[in-house]
C-alpha cells in the first residue's frame, strides 16, 4: 500500500518542457558538430533553433510524458524522453511545410522559414525562399526519425512506438491534404475530419499513446485515453478556431486576417454558414477567401459569426466536449499524478489565448 509519504509528486508540465528542450538543444548541438566544414547545414541547423524556441508549448512532449505517467509512477526512461523531443522535431517540420502551404509571413511572432531564407536571397526571394523551406521542414522530419532511432532505443521500445508515430504521421499529412482542399460549405462533416487528424490524433491521441505504450499499457488504458484525447482535440481545434479569427495577435503571434483570405473550411464558418441568412451568406462567400480581404470587411465577416449565434455555438461545442474528456478520466485504470495533471491540460487547452 502506498502511504501519502510515498505518494508521486506531482507532474510539473514546466520541469517536463525544460527536459525535452534540453534534449533538442543537445541533439542540435551534435548536428552542428557534424556538419562543422558545412555552412549550409549550419544555417539550416540556426533557422530550426530560431523556429522551436518561437514560443512553442512543447503540447505534444507534454502528452507524450503524461501518458508514461499515466501507466506507472517512476521516472520516464531515456526513450520517452527521446520519444518526446522527436515529436517536437517532428511538429517544426509539420509547421514549416504548413506555414508555405497557407503562405504564412509569421508563426509565433516571428518570420516563417520560408520568409527567413527568402530575405537571403533577394534575387529570387519566393522561389529559393519556399523551396528552401521545404528542405528545411524535410531535414527537421528525417531529424526526427533519427532522434528516435537514435543508439539505446531497444527493439522492444522502437516495436512499441513505430506503428503508433508512423500512423500519426499518415495521418497529419492527411489532414493536411483535406485542410489545403476544403472549402467553407455549412456542411461540417470535412471540417470536423480535419480536426481528427490534423489535431485530435496529431496533438494528444498519438502522443499520449506513444508514451502509454512504452510504459507497457493495457487495452483499457489505450481506450481510456483515446476517450479522453478525441474530444479534447475537438474542442482545442474549435478554441484554436476562434482566436484564429478573433484572437489578439500580439498573443497568438499570428494575424487575424490569415484564415479569413485563406478561406479555411473550419466548424466555425460552417455553422455560421448554416445559420446565415441570405444576405449574410452573400457578405462570406464574397470575403471568405479573399487574398486581399481588408480589416474591415474581416471586422464584417466577424458581425456575422457572432450575429448567426455561430460563436456562442462553438463555446457550447467546447465546453462539451471538454466535458466529454475529463468523463473519460472518472474511474479509469490510470495513476493518479497523471490523472490530474490531464485534467488540468484539459482546462488550459481549451482557455487559452495563444
Amino acid at each position: 500500500m502506498t502511504t501519502l509519504a510515498e505518494a508521486p509528486a506531482p507532474l510539473d508540465p514546466t520541469r517536463i518542457r525544460g527536459v525535452v528542450e534540453a534534449r533538442l538543444r543537445t541533439f542540435l548541438d551534435h548536428q552542428e558538430a557534424v556538419a562543422e566544414q558545412t555552412p549550409e547545414l549550419r544555417l539550416f541547423t540556426g533557422i530550426l533553433r530560431e523556429q522551436l524556441a518561437a514560443g512553442g508549448k512543447r503540447v505534444r512532449p507534454l502528452f507524450c510524458v503524461t501518458g508514461w505517467h499515466a501507466v506507472r509512477d517512476d521516472p520516464p526512461p531515456d526513450a520517452v524522453w527521446r520519444t518526446a523531443a522527436s515529436l517536437e522535431l517532428f511538429h517544426a517540420f509539420a509547421l514549416i511545410h504548413d506555414d508555405i502551404m497557407d503562405a504564412s509571413d509569421t508563426r509565433r511572432g516571428q518570420p516563417t522559414a520560408h520568409k527567413v531564407l527568402a530575405a537571403l536571397h533577394p534575387d529570387r526571394p519566393d522561389t529559393v525562399g519556399t523551396s528552401a523551406a521545404m528542405l528545411l521542414g524535410d531535414l527537421a522530419l528525417g531529424w526526427s526519425y533519427e532522434l528516435l532511432h537514435a543508439p539505446g532505443l531497444t527493439d522492444a521500445d522502437l516495436r512499441a512506438v513505430w506503428d503508433t508515430f508512423s500512423a500519426l504521421r499518415t495521418e497529419t499529412l492527411i489532414g493536411q491534404y483535406l485542410d489545403l482542399t476544403g472549402r467553407p460549405v455549412a456542411d461540417a462533416t470535412v471540417a470536423w475530419r480535419i480536426i481528427r487528424y490534423k489535431t485530435s490524433k496529431y496533438t494528444i491521441e498519438r502522443p499520449l499513446q506513444l508514451g502509454a505504450r512504452l510504459a507497457g499499457a493495457s487495452t483499457h488504458q489505450l481506450r481510456a485515453l483515446t476517450g479522453y484525447a478525441l474530444p479534447l482535440g475537438e474542442a482545442f481545434q474549435l478554441r484554436d478556431d476562434l482566436l484564429g479569427v478573433f484572437g489578439d495577435p500580439a498573443k497568438t503571434g499570428k494575424p487575424t486576417l490569415d484564415d479569413l483570405r485563406e478561406g479555411k473550411h473550419t466548424v466555425l464558418i460552417a455553422t455560421a454558414l448554416r445559420l446565415a441568412r441570405p444576405s449574410q451568406q452573400r457578405l462570406l462567400a464574397r470575403c471568405l477567401g479573399d487574398p486581399a480581404l481588408t480589416e474591415h470587411d474581416a471586422e464584417a465577416v466577424r458581425s456575422v459569426l457572432v450575429g448567426t449565434g455561430a460563436t456562442s455555438e462553438i463555446e457550447h461545442l467546447i465546453h462539451a466536449r471538454r466535458t466529454r474528456a475529463l468523463d473519460a478520466l472518472t474511474d479509469a485504470a490510470l495513476r493518479p499524478t497523471a490523472v490530474t495533471l490531464l485534467r488540468t491540460l484539459a482546462r488550459t487547452v481549451t482557455h487559452r489565448t495563444t
